[in-house]
């Protein structure tokens, strides 16, 4: 085995004394099908060359505007002298929610009995208490109503689960749970599936221990639903994300908070959501809106507005091995190969890898070969526009983000507000029609060109796109 350098040899001293949160680098192009279900956020790989990827380039003169090429052996010892410099953001400390005082034991079974004997429009009410259960509920009924006296008050406790795949299940539509938590789950907290106008209303999930692998995935998880409103509720401590809407339709999050997930919010392969006035901070990354390759519905028409979204710095919990592990710490608002994705008005902060991102499922380290014949990786019709945006981008997460932001702004310097991967069809006339104004600048990482000559040039984005219409959910 061939002796190590001494650049490698201090790399892997910084590493271990600094542990990185995005474990995997991938180690070539990735083609348009690579992606499992769910990707890892952009993380700038290495040997993404133009040669191994020729279709896939910048939109060209003058979208691309390169700096002078920057060396690997520049790179590497950028990337060691930034490392060296410090370990990172502090890390935020998760403080648990209030325990609450056991409830009647009795109560515990016969509320699982009434879940499956549950009649349309029945209002289930679970009292004051903390209810312990070992196994998950499920519901089936369409038109129910479980209500707590409030998420402070009524606790549904799975600590300690020996069955179940979630805390509760339900596969019913015209659903609505509201003013409870549900706290400790083996796997999902809430999982809502394949059903139509469902209401979230003033629920918290929580992971009481804090961030951890161990956690369930997701706190609040409708999948293949229609008509959601998710309000005033809030989620802690998921290992994959807090609040999660997935191969949707016609979806509002709004008024809600995640803190200490690896995704705080994400909306994913779903079509017409709006997100506001929530809160996402101390999460690996904030509010995310992606489009998967393997999943037959693609997103877009999505709103992210009015939102607080500000330190999410917490180092990557996500399981070895899973997409999301490669999240990268610091990351605010990421855009990954959707389209028709408007972000304004909203503040934006304090996020160490970057306050926004813009990325193509090509900067992602997952394989997948069953990708959704009209998947299409590329960004597209991005506007940003109208935020508030400051601090970010000083200490960005793994080796190849480190680089490149000392490469170009150096040891004391920062990225801008924006990053992009600078993934774009070649084939489009138009161009990407990523459009961005009031940032501090924009870097286009040029992924295609394997990273070398990354541009700041911001003339690209000096467009103006048509406003998307407000998500009406016809509820009066």
């Amino acid at each position: 085995m061939a002796e190590a350098s001494p650049l490698t040899i201090l790399a892997r001293t910084v590493d271990r004394e600094c542990p990185l949160s995005v474990p995997h680098l991938p180690s070539r192009a990735l083609t348009p099908a690579a992606e499992t279900r769910r990707s890892a956020t952009f993380g700038p790989s290495r040997a993404a060359t133009r040669a191994a990827a020729p279709d896939r380039q910048h939109h060209g003169d003058p979208m691309s505007q390169p700096t002078q090429p920057i060396r690997a052996s520049v790179l590497a010892v950028a990337a060691v002298a930034a490392l060296a410099a410090g370990c990172g953001p502090e890390q935020a400390q998760h403080t648990p929610t209030a325990q609450v005082a056991a409830g009647d034991a009795a109560f515990a079974e016969s509320f699982r009995t009434r879940l499956l004997d549950a009649k349309a429009g029945e209002v289930i009410e679970v009292p004051a208490g903390r209810y312990t259960f070992d196994r998950s509920l499920t519901l089936r009924v369409d038109g129910v109503t479980i209500r707590g006296a409030g998420p402070d008050k009524s606790v549904l406790s799975f600590k300690g689960q020996k069955a179940g795949a979630e805390g509760l299940l339900v596969n019913a539509s015209n659903f609505t749970l509201e003013n409870i938590a549900i706290e400790d789950s083996k796997g999902d907290g809430l999982k809502v599936n394949e059903a139509e106008n469902i209401t979230i209303r003033n629920v918290r999930v929580e992971w009481t221990g804090g961030p951890s692998t161990k956690n369930g995935a997701y706190g609040l998880y409708p999948v293949k639903t229609r008509n959601v409103l998710i309000e005033n509720s809030v989620s802690i401590g998921a290992s994959d994300a807090g609040i999660y809407v997935g191969q949707s339709r016609d979806v509002i999050v709004r008024n809600s908070r995640a803190e200490f997930n690896v995704a705080g919010i994400e909306i994913e392969n779903t079509i017409n959501a709006d997100v506001y006035d929530n809160v996402a901070t101390n999460n690996t990354g904030g509010i995310l809106v992606f489009n998967m390759p393997a999943l037959s519905q693609q997103g877009g028409a999505i709103r992210v507005f009015k939102n607080k979204v500000f330190k999410n710095n917490t180092a990557n919990f996500g399981a070895k091995g899973t997409p999301v592990a490669s999240v990268p710490a610091g990351s605010g608002v990421v855009v990954n190969s959707n389209d028709d994705v408007e972000i304004f008005d909203n503040d934006i902060s304090d996020n160490a890898t970057t306050n926004i991102i813009v990325s193509s499922v090509y900067s992602t380290g997952y394989k997948d070969d069953k990708a959704a014949k009209d998947f299409d990786p590329y960004p597209e019709r991005i506007s940003i526009y109208g935020n508030r945006l400051k601090g970010g981008g000083d200490s960005p997460d793994g080796l190849d983000l480190k680089a490149l932001k000392t490469a170009i702004y150096g040891l004391s310097g920062h990225f801008p507000d924006v990053l992009w991967d600078g993934y774009a069809n070649a084939a489009l006339k138009t161009g990407p029609q990523i459009c961005i104004r009031d940032v501090s600048g924009v870097v286009n990482a040029d992924g295609p060109g394997g990273y070398k000559n990354p541009s700041q040039d911001t003339k690209p984005y000096a467009c103006d796109l048509p406003k998307l219409p407000a998500i009406d959910l016809k509820r009066g």
